[in-house]
């Protein structure tokens, strides 16, 4: 089995590691002999640290690290996009790490997907063809993308989103629970389109949208 370290020990991490373990245990079942070696999480807040997140230890920040030669894989589990881009970061410089890529076994994801290092795809989430995740994706629990999507770098999609055909997600978006994006639009990079927001128009960059229709309300 593979180490497997989580980073971020919140409530999201929590959810990876279930993740992880539904992973293994359809694994055992399948047949397959392989599975994932559960380390612990890895988080910078350091009240967290010598805490147990269920029965698996907070090791420590980015620095735990620095002792460690062999391979091993991370995942980071951080919702905020911006954060997760700074961890990503400050974790590539790790020869020895590799990102891993985790999808619920619940997920239904086509063979018409290509899929970026360090993506996490959630429990009842649909997946459907001719579809580019980029790297440290996040598709959280019970959402669907239509045909010819593409999500850039270090995106999150929060629980119940729906993304349809030939829809262009730049880097660094979140996109909050429960929005509706129609067909063929595009959402600028480092943009937030807020919880239940109905797409019809293209999203600028750097920018938050809110509403049915989303409009944006600041730009930053």
């Amino acid at each position: 089995m593979k180490s497997l370290y989580i980073v971020g020990a919140g409530g999201f991490g929590r959810e990876v590691l279930w993740l992880v373990k539904r992973i293994n245990e359809a694994s055992f079942f399948e047949g397959k002999g392989r599975g994932w070696k559960i380390e612990g999480f890895i988080d910078d807040n350091t009240e967290l640290h010598e805490t147990m997140q269920d029965e698996y230890p907070v090791l420590g920040g980015c620095d735990y690290f620095n002792n460690i030669l062999e391979e091993i894989y991370i995942i980071v589990a951080i919702g905020s996009a911006k954060v997760k881009r700074k961890v990503v970061n400050k974790l590539s410089r790790y020869k020895n790490i590799k990102f891993a890529t985790l999808i619920d076994p619940t997920a239904i994801v086509s063979d018409r997907v290509k899929i970026g290092a360090g993506c996490i795809i959630c429990a009842g989430t649909i997946v459907t063809v001719d579809i580019i995740l980029g790297r440290n994706v996040i598709i959280n629990l019970d959402c669907t993308l239509g045909h010819d999507v593409m999500v850039g770098d270090y995106t999150t999609v929060y629980p119940s989103t729906n993304i349809s055909g030939n829809v262009k997600i730049d880097e660094e978006v979140e996109l909050g629970t429960g929005v509706q994006i129609i067909q063929g639009k595009n959402i600028g990079s480092q943009s937030i389109i807020g919880a239940g927001a109905v797409v019809v128009k293209d999203i600028p960059k750097r920018c938050t949208a809110v509403g049915s229709p989303a409009k944006p309300i600041r730009f930053f």
